[in-house]
C-alpha cells in the first residue's frame, strides 16, 4: 500500500472484510508478540504473573475442586497457564496460532519436565484432543471470530470433553467492544515495537456498526525509511449476556453461569471481561 491508499480508504470498513485478524502466525510478528506476552511491564497481551497466579488459584480450587483433570487450552499463547497448572498435577494441551509462542512453551515444558502438549495451528482448523476435562479460553479470544467461526470452536470443544466436563471462557461485555469502537482514529511513532523492528508511524481507526455489534480496527503501518504501508485489521463481535448464553447452549453446554466476581481476576479498574462457565450435557 501508498499513503494515498489511506487518503483514499473506505471509510466505513466491512467486519472481517480487511482481514481475518492481525497476523499472529507470521514469523517476525510472532516473535515479537512473544516479547509482549513475557514482559511484565503490562496486562495487554498476557496478564502479569501475578495476575495469573490468582486465575490459577480459581481454577484449580474452585472450578476444579483440586482434582486432577485434562485440560485444554484455546489460544494458550507462551503456555503460562498451562505450565502452572501441570505443576498442580493437571494434564495440560494448548493450541496456539504463533509459532513463536508453542516454540517457547514447548521448551520451557522441556526443560522444566512438564508433559505437556502443545499444538500449534488456527483454532478453528487444528485437531482437539478427547476425554478432556476442562476446555478454557482466556482474555476475550473469542470474540475476535466471526459468530459463525465461534459456534464451531464451541462444538468443537463440546465434543473435546467427557460428559460434565466444563468450558471456561473469559469474554469481552457488550459495552467494551462498543466503546472499543468509538475511540476514533489516534497515531504514534515508534522506533520498534509489535509492528516493526525498524521506526515506523502507526495510524490506528476505529468503526462500531450497531447493525453486526462489531468494531473494526484498522492500523496503518508507515515504514519511516522508506514510506510503505502495511495495513493490518481487527474485528471484534459483541454479544449481549442471551447471545452468549444462546452461543453455549447451541454448542451442546447447559448449567450455564456468567460470572463477573471473582476476587482478584480483573487488575483495579473499571471491568471490560467477565467469564462463563457452561457444563457439557449428556
Amino acid at each position: 500500500m501508498r499513503i494515498a491508499d489511506i487518503v483514499n480508504r473506505c471509510p466505513e470498513p466491512l467486519p472481517w472484510a480487511e482481514g481475518d485478524n492481525i497476523p499472529w502466525n507470521d514469523p517476525d510478528f510472532s516473535r515479537r508478540m512473544l516479547d509482549e506476552h513475557l514482559t511484565q511491564g503490562h496486562d495487554a497481551a498476557s496478564r502479569r504473573l501475578a495476575l495469573v497466579d490468582h486465575h490459577i488459584a480459581w481454577i484449580h480450587d474452585v472450578l476444579l475442586d483440586e482434582r486432577p483433570s485434562s485440560i485444554l487450552d484455546l489460544g494458550c499463547g507462551p503456555g503460562l497457564y498451562l505450565e502452572r497448572l501441570a505443576a498442580r498435577g493437571h494434564t495440560c494441551t494448548g493450541v496456539d496460532y504463533s509459532p513463536a509462542s508453542i516454540a517457547y512453551a514447548r521448551k520451557k515444558a522441556g526443560d522444566s519436565g512438564w508433559d505437556i502438549d502443545y499444538r500449534e495451528g488456527d483454532l478453528r482448523e487444528v485437531e482437539y484432543p478427547r476425554d478432556r476435562t476442562l476446555v478454557m479460553q482466556i482474555f476475550g479470544e473469542m470474540n475476535v471470530f466471526r459468530r459463525s467461526d465461534a459456534a464451531s470452536i464451541l462444538g468443537r470443544a463440546c465434543g473435546a470433553l467427557v460428559p460434565g466436563g466444563r468450558v471456561l471462557l473469559e469474554v469481552h461485555e457488550y459495552d467494551t467492544i462498543k466503546g472499543l469502537g468509538s475511540e476514533g482514529a489516534s497515531w504514534f511513532s515508534s522506533p520498534s515495537d509489535l509492528f516493526g523492528d525498524d521506526p515506523h508511524l502507526v495510524l490506528t481507526e476505529s468503526h462500531w456498526d450497531s447493525k453486526t455489534a462489531t468494531t473494526t480496527i484498522r492500523y496503518h503501518i508507515i515504514d519511516a525509511a522508506s514510506g510503505a504501508v502495511d495495513r493490518y485489521a481487527q474485528t471484534f463481535q459483541a454479544y449481549t449476556d442471551p447471545e452468549y448464553t444462546a452461543l453455549l447452549v447451541e454448542a451442546g453446554f447447559g448449567n450455564i453461569r456468567l460470572i463477573r466476581d471473582v476476587p482478584g481476576w480483573w487488575p483495579p479498574g473499571p471491568r471490560q471481561l467477565f467469564l462463563l462457565v457452561g457444563e457439557k450435557m449428556s
